[in-house]
């Protein structure tokens, strides 16, 4: 089946067919809201000069509603001027406007004061949703409709949603058909698709029709399944006649070589051309470990850094796009199946290894070696050739082409086997790429299956191996290059753009500073009953400030603070707190006032129940504040129901925990009466959770973890408990104790959002010249003024126990902690460095130094400045 979307764009089951041509295509993710507008045309050009064709790149809902009902689409938020780039730059573009996005973004993308309309349902089908929805996507949608390929754009399909089988959608068919409808109502006609993340077809898509399934792929490159589980993939789409569309997955080649071999008609790795996260947008996220905060640096390792600078991979960037330039719709048409059996290796291989049977005849086998070790693997005899011996590289997949019809090139025979991979053919000859030695034959029309197997040589950067191949009166001439000799579709060769050599630049210290009399804050306050959460008052990203009398209070309990919180109190700094919202217990230790600042780190842009503030809509802020009234131990008195463990009734009445059965791993409920009033807020901790446990409060049930062991009873709640767990004899901790709370009130609030701290940042404001390092008290402030050398710079922060947030060009560039046991795990990228645009850089930057409380003295040591290449 072929759906026709007008004479130019077309999408069968070879996939997506751009100008009538079929090919598997090459797309790099690349993202505008991580650059500066004045890179985007070259990282575009440089995306292009790897030869792959197409670009992935996600809209921000977030990112271009500032406030509600306040878009911007203007400067570095112009997301058509960067499209219009990319069509210039003869990109195609698959675009990816949500509404959810992830991509390690700010709550995924989507506005953080959603969550405050009572009823929104995020990520459902109900009405006050999706009219938040169809807000946004009246925003984006005519973006794109007017640069859709063919009619003046390059957008050749547009992305609902975003890994959807990870979510609990209620209804995904009726939630998925609303935004489709929402597509098309505003002249969306290229391929709507949508992507699942855990394969989970239906998960993605709903089954809605004209939604077209596509995949995200993270294995290990090591792992031995990746061809069968790919293929399965294949056969069942092939059934529906669809492609393929891998629209994420790994950056290393080996891996991309898998896929393709095994059927994927798009291949789009995640993230290819790398990006970096700008003012408080990364987000607080995970990969199965709870908690963790994504860094402003945002890099995977793919073949562009986030500063531009080409890596490695773009030589074999360069090499697949050329190989699949050359087999065109061969390749594109190619049938997947198993090659159980088609070579030997002692080498770590496939457990099945793919052979794609070319349309119009041949074939392409990928021989894998997943160690890292060189290894041999033995073509086992077929089409007339000997068993062979083959060169493996480490972590390669090498393709095995045979009995490829010349004719289609301008060329007379049969290329019988090469080892070596085809990035050229025509009149002229037959261009190869290796690394290493290869094997090449090749066959006359009409002589038969007998050929001639020769052994190239390794080619050398810059000297390529000629060879002329004779069969009776045809001759072949061969050239085989060095990878890295391979041009790109513009002529470069790697590193491209061409530039200076890739070895590092030294980092400059800077030690000379000016210390700025400038104010942390306005100290202009509001007054509150209760701490309000961020997202409240109007702060979407930024900080909270608030101060309250704490004169008769002994304990404090604070709930659902995120994302760093730091408390002092009467005037006494405490370590800071970055446990996603995790219940904590404060020891007043008799001061009367409690003073915190909490700043947002990023929403969670994935949806994890393990702590409250990891949940997807979750709020920012102090959280909740009660003082302890009063404590009991309710560890005993616990009714046992193990269900047919034992037999008899009244049931046992044991301590919680306390029961011991073979019945080990099987359900066991704990079940018994808690002492609450209908006047007080109590919490339950519950210590030495086997991990989870479902408790049940007055019929309605909740998780509670290990990581956040306390269950939060609302004036009358719970009279009535039961925890179940799986049974594990010992596992819970000696005590369960139940605290009666009293809410703190009377609160005074300073809000800073974002653009305040922009505001602040750009302050004139006397200096005094203070010379590195600058010790501080914790819970000390203070601004700072640093010259750096002109261009891109890589500055680092080197020092203990204070955060950086560094400024420049009326930007937020990014935020650093250094050397704090508090400090949460950082993932994603480089933790500790912070871009500073060439276009960006006016000679200076400014900095905000706060110290945090500790095993050692706050201190700002150093700081490294390091040319980058943009």
């Amino acid at each position: 089946m072929t759906t026709d979307l007008d004479a130019r764009l077309g999408l069968t089951s070879s996939g997506l067919v751009l100008d009538g041509e079929e090919r598997v295509l090459l797309c790099a993710s690349l993202f505008y809201f991580r650059m500066p507008r004045e890179t985007w045309a070259a990282r575009l050009a440089q995306v292009r000069a790897s030869g792959y064709t197409v670009i992935d790149v996600y809209l921000p809902w977030n990112f271009h509603e500032l406030a509600p009902g306040e878009w911007d689409f203007d400067g570095r938020r112009d997301v058509g001027a960067f499209l219009d780039l990319a069509h210039e730059a003869g990109l195609a573009v698959i675009a990816r406007p949500g509404p959810y996005i992830c991509s390690e973004w700010d709550g995924g993308a989507l506005p953080a004061w959603l969550p405050l309309t009572p009823g929104l349902g995020l990520r459902q089908a109900e009405p006050l949703y999706l009219e938040q929805v169809r807000r946004w996507f009246d925003q984006a949608l005519p973006l794109l409709a007017s640069r859709q390929h063919g009619r003046g754009g390059s957008v050749v399909a547009v992305q609902l949603e975003n890994e959807l089988d990870f979510f609990d959608t209620a209804d995904r068919p009726a939630y998925v058909r609303a935004l489709r409808d929402m597509a098309l109502a505003h002249g969306i006609t290229v391929p709507l698709i949508a992507c699942a993340g855990q394969g989970d077809t239906s998960g993605a898509t709903g089954d809605v029709e004209g939604v077209v399934p596509a995949y995200n792929f993270y294995p290990s490159d090591t792992s031995v399944s990746v061809e069968p589980e790919v293929r399965r993939y294949a056969d069942l789409l092939a059934g529906r006649d669809l492609p393929l569309l891998v629209t994420e997955t790994n950056r290393a080649h080996v891996t991309l070589r898998r896929l393709l071999v095994s059927g994927a008609g798009l291949l789009a790795p995640y993230l290819q051309a790398s990006g970096y996260d700008f003012g408080f947008t990364p987000s607080t996220g995970n990969w199965g470990d709870p908690g963790g905060f994504m860094t402003h640096d945002y890099d995977f390792g793919g073949y562009l850094s986030p500063v531009g600078e080409p890596r490695p991979e773009m030589v074999e960037a360069r090499v697949l796009a050329a190989v699949t330039r050359t087999l065109g719709h061969r390749l594109a048409r190619a049938v997947p199946v198993a090659a159980d059996g088609a070579y030997t290796t002692a080498a770590p291989t496939s457990a099945s290894p793919s052979r794609l049977l070319l349309d119009g005849g041949g074939s392409l086998l990928g021989v894998t070696n997943l160690g890292a070790d060189a290894a041999t693997a033995v073509l086992l005899a077929a089409d007339g050739l000997p068993d062979l011996t083959v060169d493996l590289a480490p972590r390669t997949c090498a393709f095995v082409l045979r009995d490829l019809p010349l004719s289609g090139y301008g060329l007379p025979g049969t290329l019988v086997l090469a080892t070596a991979d085809l990035v050229a053919a025509g009149p002229d000859g037959i261009e190869l790429a290796a690394h290493g030695p290869s094997l090449l034959a090749l066959r006359a029309d009409g002589t038969g299956v007998g050929a001639d197997v020769v052994a190239l040589d390794a080619p050398r950067p810059d000297a390529p191996v000629t060879t002329t191949v004779h069969d009776g009166s045809t001759t072949w001439h061969v050239v085989v290059r060095h990878p890295q000799d391979v041009a790109g579709p513009d002529g470069t060769r790697y590193p491209a753009p061409a530039g200076r050599a890739t070895a590092p630049a030294a980092a400059t210290p800077v030690t000379a500073a000016r210390l700025l009399d400038l104010p942390a804050r306005t100290g202009r306050t509001t007054a509150h009953d209760l701490p309000p959460a961020s997202e409240e008052v109007g702060v979407h990203r930024g900080r909270m400030h608030y101060a309250t009398d704490l004169t008769g209070v002994t304990t404090l309990l604070v709930a659902g603070a995120a994302d760093i919180v730091d408390l002092t109190l009467d005037g006494r700094a405490l370590p800071s707190v970055a446990r996603f919202g995790a219940t904590e217990l404060v020891d007043v230790d008799g001061a009367t006032r409690l003073d915190a600042t909490v700043e947002t780190w990023g929403h969670p842009n994935f949806d994890d129940t393990r702590l409250p503030a990891m949940r997807m809509g979750s709020l920012r802020g102090l959280g909740q504040v009660w003082s302890v009234v009063g404590s009991e131990n309710v560890h005993a008195l616990w009714t046992v129901d193990g269900g047919d463990q034992w037999a008899g009734d009244p049931a046992p009445l044991r301590t919680l925990g306390g029961w011991s059965s073979t019945r080990v791993g099987l359900p066991v409920t704990y079940r018994r009466r808690l002492d609450v009033d209908g006047e007080h807020s109590h919490a339950l901790r519950i210590d030495g959770i086997p991990g989870a446990a479902r408790v049940t409060v007055d019929g309605a049930e909740r998780l509670v973890t290990a990581l956040d062991p306390w269950v939060h009873l609302a004036p009358g709640e719970g009279r009535e408990v039961a925890v179940t767990v799986p049974h594990t004899p010992g596992a819970f901790g000696p005590t369960t104790t139940l605290l009666r709370l009293a809410p703190v009130r009377g609160w005074q609030v300073e809000g800073q959002s974002d653009r305040d701290l922009l505001a602040l940042a750009a302050t004139p404001a006397a200096s005094t010249p203070v010379t590195l390092p600058l010790t501080l008290d914790p819970g000390d402030e203070r601004w700072l003024d640093l010259d750096v050398p002109a261009g891109g710079c890589s500055i680092r922060f080197e020092g203990t126990h204070v955060r950086v947030w560094a400024y420049a060009h009326d930007e937020l560039l990014g935020r650093v902690w250094l050397d704090d046991p508090a400090r949460p795990r950082f993932t994603g990228g480089d933790p500790g460095r912070i871009w500073l645009p060439a276009g960006w850089n006016g000679g200076s930057i400014r900095v905000a130094v706060r110290a945090t409380a500790g095993p050692a003295a706050p201190a700002l040591v150093a700081v490294l400045v390091t040319p980058t290449e943009e």
